[in-house]
């Protein structure tokens, strides 16, 4: 949807549910948002993750020292991978190479490695197929191991079959739906935000009679957003864009787009 064409007829966002946890930070751009155009946004999250114990990662007979290369497309697969690779003592070679699907997962990889900048390499753009033209370009003489979720819905693997990679995947947690038995079937929110596939596929699980009607829908990437389109929502805010690369960014703009003012005298600035 192009959020740039003026849609005065549209009713006013007046509250919001995030598919994520709270942020401990008052200054959050959240609530930046939420008290520039008095909004009220509330955090509840869609799926739950559950790591694998050790005994149920052996059962997949991937060893983690016979691979050079590590693929990342997550912080939790980077959390659980070196959650087991310690339960298990196993010492990672400081010559594997590590590649993110992200600049973000590139960083927080250092809560577990020594960084070193030959050895960690991500996707610069959020273009679909950058983490594949990235490994593309060093496959050569690599063997890659994917820590990944049990139930994943991503296509990366399936692109590394296709084109010969030497790789195998390593589940190494499991993204399960969230209960919401606590709002008795009612999901009263102007604006909804997503960003994983499976928290899409969490909104049906818990409202299976979930209809759209005037429910604005906004997603954070592009496997979000087919994840809904296959669902057949209306997308009304998508990031990143290169104008808009945060999804609170995105959202006052669309905001914006259908006429709403912030409270007078708030000139704070989204980020």
């Amino acid at each position: 949807m192009n959020t740039d064409v003026k849609q005065e007829n549209q009713a006013l966002v007046k509250t919001i549910l995030v598919s994520q946890p709270q942020p401990n930070d008052t200054k959050s751009p959240y609530n930046v948002l939420a008290e520039k155009y008095g909004i009220r946004i509330d955090f509840k999250q869609f799926i739950r993750i559950e790591g694998l114990a050790a005994k149920d990662f052996r059962k997949y007979k991937v060893n983690p020292v016979e691979f050079t290369a590590v693929i990342f497309t997550s912080k939790n697969a980077v959390t659980h991978f070196f959650r087991l690779c310690d339960e298990m003592r196993i010492k990672m070679s400081p010559e594997v190479k590590y590649f993110c699907s992200t600049e973000a997962i590139a960083n927080y990889l250092q809560k577990y490695i020594f960084f070193r900048k030959r050895k960690v390499f991500f996707a610069k753009t959020e273009r679909k197929n950058a983490l594949q033209e990235l490994l593309k370009k060093h496959r050569k003489g690599e063997k890659f191991i994917l820590p990944c979720t049990v139930n994943r819905i991503d296509d990366l693997p399936d692109y590394l079959k296709n084109n010969n990679f030497q790789f195998a995947e390593a589940p190494v947690y499991e993204t399960v739906f969230a209960d919401f038995s606590d709002m008795e079937g009612k999901l009263d929110y102007d604006m909804l935000v997503f960003f994983t596939p499976m928290g899409i596929q969490s909104l049906f699980h818990n409202f299976p009679d979930f209809q759209q009607n005037a429910t604005r829908i906004a997603v954070l990437g592009t496997a979000v957003q087919q994840a809904a389109e296959q669902f057949q929502l209306r997308l009304d805010v998508q990031a990143p864009t290169p104008e808009h690369p945060s999804i609170t960014a995105a959202i006052e703009h669309y905001l914006q787009s259908i006429g709403q003012k912030p409270v007078a005298g708030n000139t704070s600035v989204i980020e």
